[in-house]
């Protein structure tokens, strides 16, 4: 994209038409005490081609190394064609489909990404994708909320093995929304929430549970047994899932005996790269009877006055640019990019395809665990596990972490820096995209960094 620079003439000559002296003036209205000054921890300007040198050399830091980091984003194999097609000037440049007799194309293929979702979910409804997976929990807790008037607490049981980043941006959206996020400890022997842990919450009063599956450590929740406990103690059930997974586990519309409310999660496994931490957008789904309170959009099928099929927005009054005030959500774009290349990707595997690779990286982490098991090094939890594992050392896993990416091997994730009685414990994950020679590597860079 060309960068067309304002001239200090143009700035006058704009500012002289609309009658202000200064650009500082535009903001007077913010009280002084809120002003930051001077940007001390800001660095001297770069011209462009220092910058184009500095971002190369950046992005060179990431080359050659063998990724085996997951913890809610995944280095999966992206056919060429996804972001070949993604990328034409009739989807880059594409924003929101109002006028929909000019967009007939971008509305079919968000309905076709709807319609794939719910295929994976097993649930009725899917919107048109919020801005990630952290956000898209903490719009599902207000989903919750706004759906189940019989509960009166607005208290919400969130496990602590949900992905710590999305506990931390839900805390922080509906916080101030007076919900309480109840925190749910997990079996320290299985590295799952048991029906033991939920006992004490039994016949009190509230309005959601949090089920992250696989949870943030990889391991597989009972989904069944903690939905009919959810269903009988009047609770609504939030499902957190990694799409790809969906493949070969149940999916959460078939959970317990009727399925979950809501469901959401990142889709970034389906055809977006790590790309330095996005963008990606969340997915939404839920039952038929909550369709009108899910935030963001929803693309459905009719046919004109001549019998055609068409596609439009419906249900807008969802959004704020209908009736703001009384919006679901104040969420106003999607990540309509990134769910393209999700769509074609999706199109393009197929759901043996999507098997394939849920069942390959399955595959892969059981035989890493094999090798690693050599050198004394086991996972810490009891509990099954889809593609990530945690695994127990002898020391501080920062350290060794340290020491295996001076390999190249970027090891996992350290645990400590989110549970600080697991700083001696690895989060790692082993996608379809790694060979046999790949896990051998991992298994020297550890054995090395142990030595």
């Amino acid at each position: 994209m060309p960068f067309i620079p304002h001239t200090q003439d143009d700035i006058r000559e704009m500012l002289a038409t609309i009658g202000v002296p200064s650009i500082e003036t535009l903001f007077d209205e913010i009280p002084a005490e809120l002003r930051t000054g001077e940007l001390r921890g800001i660095p001297d300007a770069m011209s462009e081609m220092e910058i184009t040198r500095l971002m190369g050399d950046r992005a060179a830091q990431d080359a050659g190394a063998l990724n085996f980091i997951g913890a809610g984003a995944y280095e999966h194999h992206i056919p060429a064609a996804v972001w070949q097609i993604a990328t034409r000037g009739e989807f880059y440049s594409a924003y929101t489909p109002y006028q929909a007799e000019a967009s007939q194309g971008t509305l079919q293929l968000i309905y076709e990404y709807q319609t794939m979702m719910t295929g994976l979910t097993g649930m009725d409804v899917s919107n048109a994708s919020l801005y990630d997976g952290a956000s898209a929990l903490a719009e599902a807790v207000l989903m919750a909320v706004r759906v189940h008037r019989k509960s009166k607490s607005r208290r919400i049981l969130v496990p602590t093995s949900v992905h710590p980043a999305y506990r931390a941006t839900t805390h922080a959206i509906v916080d101030g929304q007076e919900i309480e996020l109840v925190e749910v400890p997990f079996d320290p022997a299985s590295g799952r929430v048991s029906l033991d842990t939920l006992k004490p919450y039994e016949g009190e009063d509230y309005t959601a549970l949090v089920i992250q599956q696989p949870n943030f450590f990889g391991t597989l929740e009972e989904v069944d047994e903690l939905t009919r406990w959810a269903r009988a103690n009047n609770v609504l059930v939030i499902a957190v899932v990694n799409p790809l997974t969906l493949a070969l586990l149940t999916p959460p519309g078939e959970w317990g005996d009727d399925g979950v409310d809501i469901v959401c999660g990142d889709g970034q496994p389906l055809g977006a790269p790590l790309s330095s931490g996005g963008p990606y957008y969340g997915l939404m789904c839920c039952r038929q009877e909550h369709a009108r309170q899910m935030p963001g959009r929803i693309v459905g099928r009719t046919v004109d006055a001549d019998g055609k099929r068409g596609f439009v927005l419906t249900l807008q009054a969802r959004e704020q640019h209908i009736r703001r005030s009384k919006a679901t959500s104040n969420i106003c774009t999607n990540q309509g990019l990134v769910v393209t290349a999700s769509t074609i990707h999706m199109a393009l595997l197929g759901p043996e395809g999507l098997e394939r690779v849920a069942a390959a990286s399955h595959a892969n982490t059981q035989a890493l665990v094999e090798r690693v098991a050599a050198l004394g090094v086991q996972p810490l939890f009891s509990g099954e596990h889809f593609h990530e594992v945690v695994f127990k050392l002898d020391r501080p896993a920062a350290g060794v972490l340290a020491k295996m990416a001076e390999q190249g091997v970027l090891g996992g994730y350290d645990l400590g820096q989110d549970y600080p009685d697991m700083a001696d414990c690895l989060l790692v994950c082993a996608t379809e995209t790694k060979t046999g020679a790949d896990l051998d590597a991992y298994v020297a860079a550890l054995r090395t960094a142990l030595a």
